[in-house]
């Protein structure tokens, strides 16, 4: 399993709600019998290599590593701080970045962060549509968590229990994934000949 976290700051509210929400999926699937590590990506740590793959089509530094685990793993939690009602532009720079079959099938669960709970709904009207463009197997709770959530975390520790336990869920349902092979969909020459 592999969370992306797309806070800014160190230390950053985001990375703590990524890690809360992977460590809650890995307890629901040990709780189940199964064993699970998460791998924890920092965007602010590849944002120079995100910005030159998007100025010029080719991934290099940090970047295709990166990228091979997030489309080669079982599940994903993505998580962006909201900035004027939607995901950060780092994040939505990086999910640019990936083939759009790449994450087909993947178990994603999200989870946003910002200073007020006005902005709960970006989660449902900007990242949950961006998955499932991507055709993610998206999990049904998704979790906000202003800066008051962490002062009073009961309710926030309870939509995090229940997010990643769906997680879990979807994950020991889920058949192995095959990561998305970037020439599948490329004709062989022997099609090609045959069109002609």
């Amino acid at each position: 399993m592999v969370t992306v976290s797309a806070g800014l700051r160190q230390p950053s509210s985001t990375r703590l709600l990524a890690d809360r929400l992977g460590a809650a999926a890995v307890a629901a699937l040990e709780a189940e019998g199964a064993t699970a590590t998460v791998e924890t990506v920092e965007l602010r740590d590849i944002a120079h290599d995100v910005v030159n793959m998007m100025l010029t089509g080719f991934p290099a530094g940090g970047l295709p590593e990166v990228l091979e685990r997030v489309t080669g793993a079982d599940g994903l939690i993505a998580v962006s701080p909201v900035f004027t009602t939607s995901y950060s532009g780092l994040f939505k720079s990086f999910v640019d970045t990936l083939d759009t079959e790449a994450l087909t099938g993947m178990p994603v669960l999200l989870g946003a962060t910002g200073g007020t709970p006005r902005h709960s709904l970006a989660l449902e009207y900007n990242l949950r549509p961006l998955f499932t463009y991507l055709h993610a197997d998206v999990v049904t709770t998704a979790v906000f968590a202003a800066t008051d959530d962490w002062a009073d975390d009961g309710g926030v520790v309870r939509r995090i229990d229940r997010a990643g336990g769906e997680l879990a869920a979807k994950l020991l349902g889920a058949a192995p994934r095959k990561p998305a092979d970037e020439f599948s969909s490329v004709p062989s020459f022997e099609q090609l000949l045959k069109g002609s």
